[in-house]
């Protein structure tokens, strides 16, 4: 029997492209950014998906809900974008079906560590305008790395 190493989504420059994006996104508010990998989504719709995981990695206990998370299947080619209720109230459905459009454009070219950072880059400002950053009440709610899924 052969074994073989599973194959890594991305580069060590890539996981820290996007981990910075989130860093640096987080720095001006208060809201939270996740983003999770996976090689295939076990839904017909990706945004199913997102909300399943939205819930298990415990993003909606954020004390504003305005967290964040960005889902990306990569072998399936699925994605979605999906916030709390708490930002989701602020920028409505046509500002996250439009970060999903760019991220696509950026996939296309074969951009995805680009573009989910670029993603997360648009989502910190969206963030910043609504929920801005305050040092004498913010924290990290959640924690900044990549959740890669099976």
């Amino acid at each position: 029997m052969f074994l073989f190493k599973k194959k890594e989504f991305f580069t060590d420059e890539d996981k820290q492209l996007i981990v910075e994006a989130v860093q640096h996104a987080e720095q001006r508010t208060s809201g939270e950014i996740r983003v999770f990998v996976e090689h295939r989504c076990r839904y017909v719709n990706a945004i199913d998906r997102a909300i399943e995981i939205f819930e298990n990695l415990q993003m909606h206990k954020t004390q504003l809900r305005n967290a964040v998370l960005v889902y990306v299947a990569i072998k399936d080619r699925q994605l979605a974008v999906f916030g709390d209720e708490g930002i989701h109230e602020k920028v409505g459905n046509e500002y996250w079906a439009g970060e999903v459009v760019k991220m696509i454009h950026a996939f296309n070219r074969e951009n995805i560590a680009q573009g989910i950072a670029q993603c997360v880059k648009n989502i910190g400002e969206a963030l910043c305008t609504h929920f801005p950053y305050d040092k004498d009440t913010d924290k990290n709610e959640l924690p900044d790395d990549i959740v890669f899924g099976k």
